[in-house]
């Protein structure tokens, strides 16, 4: 039997969760300020400052390249794993 996971369904599933939250965070934080996470944010994404639409979308594409990045990795070693222990 193979139970091997489609890349293209674990890659856009995470990356859009990943600009999910962050879309959330940003909301956060432009509501409590007090508990701002984007010193996080600054150090997590490359070219990412507060607050510009322009570095808000920088952030989102950002996030759902890091989701595909997370991806790739993990859904080509569970599948090599499915594989193998098939085998056995």
């Amino acid at each position: 039997m193979n139970q091997r996971i489609s890349l293209i369904a674990v890659g856009h599933a995470t990356s859009l969760f990943l600009a999910i939250s962050f879309s959330l965070c940003v909301g956060f934080d432009l509501l409590f300020p007090e508990h701002a996470m984007f010193q996080a944010w600054q150090k997590l994404l490359p070219g990412f400052v507060w607050l510009s639409w322009k570095s808000f979308f920088l952030g989102v594409i950002e996030s759902y390249a890091y989701g595909w990045y997370f991806a790739l990795i993990w859904v080509s070693i569970y599948n090599v794993c499915v594989v193998k222990c098939a085998k056995d």
